[in-house]
């Protein structure tokens, strides 16, 4: 393949030359075919160690001027037939055109636009898929489909570098995870070891600390125990291979393969050696805390979160916590396990506003509901983008039409079942349905969500318990409620 030119200080460091001509070498790695001895162990390790790319591509073409110290790659292959024909192709088409020029700098110049040239061109053929992955990356996913013959839809989601334990003895190499395969590659002084491992086969994922294996992931199977350590970022490491384990087994149990979510937003910077399959994982992570937490539907997808404070009137402090904000609702939860979680759903938000700020209370929201609830948030770092969030979200709610039609249909029925008849014996003639019925029918009926309004006004009461004793009780209760909120 063509590489956008990158200067190269050392060009026989490790390196075999092949073939040259006046402006190009062709050059082989060191230990790469046949004969490759103690120097070819020794290079095939730090390859392996230090992840380099020529374990991949072990030919590469440099472009070089006679007088410059300056070396340029403009090619590296797989194989030998790879790289001849790109070396045909320089040979053919450049050496005479380049022979014309005087100045060094103008050859060096004219190589450089003219492989720049053939890279853009490629890409432009080439039909886009969706979100670009860092180069980094790509090489690393070239290499692992190399490596353990995975066809091109085994996507890689993130590789480690780590050891794993043989027995007694660590085994330095890199760790893939990829969303159907456990892979791990290590190379050194000739021993090298591959597994694969699928994971529908794991039956238990532990990371635990012995004096044997320091802080170390095992990996349990059907048949073996694998131990992996020395991890740069064990915890990181772990959450991924509990989440894809996950997937696997949802897809086992569902018999769906793993699709890439496509109304995952991009992000606004690129971010440097993270996939977008690794991007999209960690966004269903959140999204399946987020539901799982506040209990909510399915398909309701987080769109982002932030730190802030409630008040509580109820022990009248703000509370520190997170806002999390989504399609169809605003919840909250505190800082402290348990100590307040909120619900608001979108639907019955009436008002968003900013409230004027203050030493005390720095960047206030207050949102009002239906029901004359208003909650109070404060410390919001991005207050203006959170309320333009919620706001462009007001407006994908359903209209205020729909569910004024909804308190229409209310208030006929309840001007129906105010006056009902009752026959002389006290319960309600067979020619008329009660009005608990009606009742019933019409509030199945409804469209509307539930717990708009208290049993008591929904069903109306008895006229037993109104003039007996206990109605007496009722009214006193509710007198006393009502003095309670009022204070």
């Amino acid at each position: 393949m063509w590489l956008g030119p990158e200067e190269v200080l050392l060009a026989n460091a490790l390196w075999v030359t092949e073939r040259a001509n006046p402006f190009f070498l062709l050059q082989r790695r060191r230990g790469h075919g046949k004969g490759g001895g103690l120097t070819g162990l020794l290079v095939g390790t730090l390859d392996v160690v230090l992840d380099s790319s020529a374990r991949v591509a072990p030919y590469r073409i440099l472009h070089q001027t006679q007088d410059s110290q300056i070396y340029w790659a403009v090619a590296c292959g797989s194989s030998r037939k790879e790289i001849t024909k790109h070396w045909e192709w320089l040979e053919n088409n450049l050496l005479q055109t380049l022979a014309i020029f005087d100045n060094e700098e103008d050859i060096t110049t004219f190589v450089k636009g003219k492989i720049h040239g053939i890279i853009a061109e490629e890409n432009k053929n080439q039909q886009p898929q969706g979100e670009e992955d860092p180069g980094k990356f790509k090489e690393a996913e070239l290499k692992m489909r190399k490596q353990f013959g995975m066809p091109e839809v085994e996507k890689l989601v993130n590789y480690y570098s780590c050891s794993y334990w043989k027995g007694r003895v660590p085994r330095q190499g890199w760790l893939y995870l990829t969303v159907n395969h456990l892979c791990f590659y290590s190379f050194l002084l000739g021993k090298e070891v591959t597994l694969i491992v699928q994971w529908v086969d794991v039956t238990q994922l532990e990371k635990n600390a012995t004096l044997l294996f320091p802080e170390c992931i095992k990996v349990s199977t059907r048949d073996s125990e694998l131990y992996f350590s020395m991890f740069l970022n064990i915890n990181e490491t772990f959450k991924l291979m509990e989440q894809l384990a996950n997937i696997a087994m949802r897809q086992l149990f569902d018999n769906k393969g793993f699709t890439e979510d496509a109304l995952l937003p991009k992000p606004s910077k690129p971010l440097k050696n993270i996939s977008a399959l690794k991007r999209d994982l960690d966004a269903r992570a959140k999204n399946e805390w987020y539901r799982a937490t506040f209990r909510l539907p399915k398909d309701e997808r987080l769109d982002g979160h932030t730190d802030c404070t409630l008040w509580t009137p109820f022990n009248k402090i703000h509370i520190l916590g997170q806002m999390f904000v989504s399609n169809n609702y605003i919840c909250f939860a505190s800082k402290a396990e348990e100590a307040c979680h909120l619900i608001i759903p979108l639907r019955e938000v009436t008002i968003v506003e900013k409230a004027d700020s203050s030493s005390v209370l720095p960047s206030p929201l207050s949102i009002s509901t239906k029901s004359k609830m208003t909650f109070l948030f404060a410390n919001l770092k991005d207050r203006d983008f959170l309320v333009q969030r919620i706001s462009d979200f007001l407006q994908k709610t359903p209209s205020k039409q729909s569910s004024n039609n909804g308190r229409g249909q209310k208030k006929s029925d309840h001007t129906q079942e105010e006056t009902p008849e009752l026959s002389p014996s006290g319960p309600l003639s067979s020619s008329h349905s009660s009005p608990l019925d009606n009742q019933l029918a019409s509030f199945c009926t409804e469209k509307v969500p539930t717990a708009s309004q208290g049993l008591l006004k929904l069903f109306g009461p008895n006229c037993d318990e109104i003039l007996g004793s206990r109605g007496a009780k009722e009214t006193m209760k509710e007198e006393s409620w009502n003095i309670h909120f009022f204070e």
